[in-house]
């Protein structure tokens, strides 16, 4: 009885990693072995890299906040502290628009919060 290898699925499998790979440079796009280590670390890459794309957005939140709070009197830790005692549903994400494209509706935020 011949043996069964099943090469339409082997291939396939190369197949679709190596259509990952497009776009490397040098044999890692073309070379199965290469290709198919460099396709998987750049999908850990790319798995951790959406985890650190939060904490960078939320970084440029807080940069844009202390940035818009500053000229107004007050520190953004301060800021934020009376925005949660005043029970503001504003996120940081809405504030740090609202200093960077809405100056005047975020003073008027500021100043609610200072009363």
């Amino acid at each position: 009885m011949p043996r069964s290898v099943n090469s339409v699925a082997s291939r396939a499998r190369r197949k679709k990693v190596l259509k990952l790979a497009k776009g490397y440079f040098g044999r890692r796009k073309n070379v199965w072995t290469v290709a198919k280590n460099s396709v998987e670390k750049g999908l850990v890459h790319a798995y951790s890299g959406r985890k650190q794309k939060k904490r960078l957005y939320r970084s440029i939140w807080v940069q844009r906040i202390n940035a818009g709070v500053r000229p107004l009197g007050m520190s953004y830790s301060r800021f934020m502290n009376a925005v949660k005692v005043k029970g503001l549903q504003l996120n940081r994400k809405v504030l740090a628009d609202l200093a960077l494209n809405h100056p005047d509706a975020f003073k008027a935020v500021v100043d609610q919060v200072k009363k």
